[in-house]
Parts: structure tokens; sequence; C-alpha cells
């Protein structure tokens, strides 16, 4: 039997929510159960507010747009991410700056960073690779000292913390991805976290298509009108409906990923203690909520025999991202600051296994098995 990578998992509620928010005669967002998976991520991350989109991806470019990136600007970044990190500041006509990443971790190297702040800096966007969160206290330090913002791209991130703190509500803003590949899902969908008060108006503004909409609901103004610039970022009540039933869940969820990551983890101790793979590295201060599950071949040609055999065995296995400084467009729009070393040796090495709901023992048993022989 194949094992895809990826299966979306529901919690059996969504269809339940779907009809009642269809039976409320409000589908086009913004609604109740849009506010209240608001108010449950504003309690789960301690953000001042929390805005549903339509995707991480406008969560991104909600925050580009009011941090008031533009041509001239400068935006750091690591170059080992999806292509939407970048997206949302180059369509502002900041310029991308990539930094290499951390050989333990993946995430951006906390230690190059400073060096790569210029004048024309803006702010840092992080990536919390695989749901292990970067060194946000040194991160926090070089963007206080430069008077910088710092964005988190908490993607991977939901139900993860750092130092006891949710990803997500740490830096000035932070964005999160709901899309079925991740643990907690709508289909598409995503959320905006707004950390710094000071953003908090404009981002319901900007959220509302640019309109005053939200504060001539509360009777804050008089008229309802277009004041500022935005676009169409908020999902319809049914993403939002199919959301609160992964939320409500959301503990669940997420100790059950880490069930099978662990098995994986235990697994592969002993190749990993041999040298024929490297498993991932979670720091004591981070707290990680089973993403995704990842070997490092010790080269590309081991990658390639590891990524043939799980085929031959039916297992839909996966490396990730290439790396954006290499890509066409990363060449065009972006910058790199110092060597790229261990970005592209990862890029090179990195293998991705299933982990999803439903993953049953004796599949994850087999991709353990099939990985141990291919290693050898």
């Amino acid at each position: 039997m194949r094992v895809p990578f990826n299966r979306p998992f529901a919690t059996g509620d969504e269809f339940r929510y779907i009809q009642e928010a269809i039976e409320s005669g409000n589908l086009s967002g913004d609604g109740t159960f849009t506010r209240r998976c608001q108010e449950w991520l504003v309690r789960e991350t301690g953000a001042g507010k929390a805005l549903l989109t339509h995707s991480c991806t406008a969560a991104l470019e909600m925050c580009a747009l009011l941090l008031e990136v533009g041509p001239g600007d400068e935006v750091i970044m690591p170059s080992f991410t999806f292509v939407s990190t970048a997206n949302a500041f180059a369509l502002r006509g900041a310029t991308p700056v990539f930094v290499d990443v951390r050989p333990d971790t993946l995430n951006l190297d906390e230690g190059l960073l400073e060096e790569a702040v210029t004048p024309r800096t803006k702010a840092i966007c992080v990536v919390h690779y695989a749901g292990v969160a970067c060194a946000m206290d040194e991160i926090l330090a070089v963007a206080a000292k430069h008077g910088l913002a710092v964005v988190e791209d908490d993607a991977q991130g939901s139900m993860a913390r750092y130092r006891g703190r949710p990803l997500g509500g740490i830096g000035t803003l932070g964005a999160i991805s709901f899309h079925e590949t991740k643990n907690l899902i709508s289909g598409e969908g995503g959320a905006l976290l707004v950390n710094d008060p000071r953003y908090a108006l404009r981002a319901e503004t900007i959220w509302q298509k640019g309109t005053n909409r939200s504060q001539f609901a509360r009777g804050e103004v008089e008229k309802y009108s277009w004041v500022d610039l935005g676009s169409s970022f908020l999902p319809s009540e049914m993403t939002a409906a199919f959301l609160w039933a992964q939320l409500d869940r959301a503990a669940e969820i997420t100790a059950r990923r880490l069930e099978i990551w662990n098995h994986y983890h235990r697994a592969f101790a002993e190749a990993e203690r041999r040298g024929q793979i490297r498993r991932p590295i979670v720091p004591p201060e981070c707290t990680h909520n089973g993403h995704l599950y990842y070997l490092l071949a010790p080269t590309i040609e081991g990658r390639t025999r590891l990524l043939a055999a799980l085929k031959r065995s039916g297992v839909d296995a996966l490396f990730h991202y290439v790396p954006l400084h290499s890509s066409p467009a990363g060449r065009r729009y972006g910058r790199v600051h110092g060597s790229m070393r261990v970005t592209e040796s990862i890029s090179e090495r990195l293998v991705r296994l299933p982990v999803w709901l439903g993953l049953g023992e004796a599949e994850v048993d087999r991709i353990i098995e099939t990985v141990v022989e291919a290693t050898r």
C-alpha cells in the first residue's frame, strides 16, 4: 500500500460548523467563526490582535504593508524557506537579503545577523523551520540595537514555543499558515498576529481592503470609506468554521503528531550514532510541535539512494526547498550576504518523511525499516 507524504486530517466537526456558518447568513467573512478563531489565537499566542487571512502568504504581505517597506529597503531572511517569505517584501520593492542558516536547527544563523545589517535594513524576517524556534533572544537584541522590526514567518510553528513563549507571539508581527500540509488546517488559510500595539488599528484597516469598516461597525467613525492601502485578505466564514474544528482540538492533534515524530526519532538513533544519517536537533529552550520529520544524508548521493529506496517501498518522501538565493527570481530580486555553505549543503541532503494523523504504526515501522536498510 502506498503511503502518501501528507493526508489532511479532519476532526469530524468541520461539516457541522460549516452548516452553522451557512445558516448564519454570513459567508463572506468576519463573522462568528472568524471571531472565535481570532480570540483563540490571541489566547494561545499572547498576541495583542489576531486577524484571519486567506493564507500565510497574505499575512506576510500584510506585514510588508504595515512596516511600509519599499524600494531601497532591505529585509534580512534565510534563503532556506518558501518563496512567500521573500515575495511578500519583494512585491513592495524591497530587497530580500539572504543569510545562511545554522547547521543544527536549519534556522537563520543569529551569529551572522548583525553583520548583514546596513542603513537600508528595515526588518528581519525569521522562519521557524520544522516548528523549532529560532534563537529569538539574540535576534530581538540585534533588532532592538538597530531599530528593526522582527517578522516571524511561523507557517510551521503552530503550538510550538521558545522559552515557554508561543511562536508567532514574540516578534513585532507574526504570520501563521493553516494550509492543508500544516498541523492545524483549513485547506488554505492563515493569520496575522500583531504583537506591537502601534500596528493594531492599521492592520485592521489593511485587512478590510483599506477601509475603516471595522471602526464603523463599532460606532467609532460616522462614515465607512477608503482610508488606506489594503486588499481582500479575509477568508470566508466557511473557511473559518472548518478551522475552528481544528483549533478546538489543537492540543490533541499536536500530541498525536509528536507521537509519530518521537517514534521516528527513537528508531533512527543508532543509524545516527553510526554516522549514516543525522536526525533533527531541537535545542532545550525550544518546544517543537512535530510539524515535520527530516533526515540529513551524508551526501547528495546518499539522499538520492534513500529517496529511491522509499519510493520502491511505496513511501512518498520529499526533499525540501531549492534555496531562494540560487533560484532565478532570488538572483533577480534579492542579494546574498556572506557564504551560503550550510544552506546549500543541507538542501542537497535533506529528506522529509510522512507525518500525518492517521498514519498507522505499521506504516511508520515500514518507513523506518526502509530507511535503516537503505542507510546501512
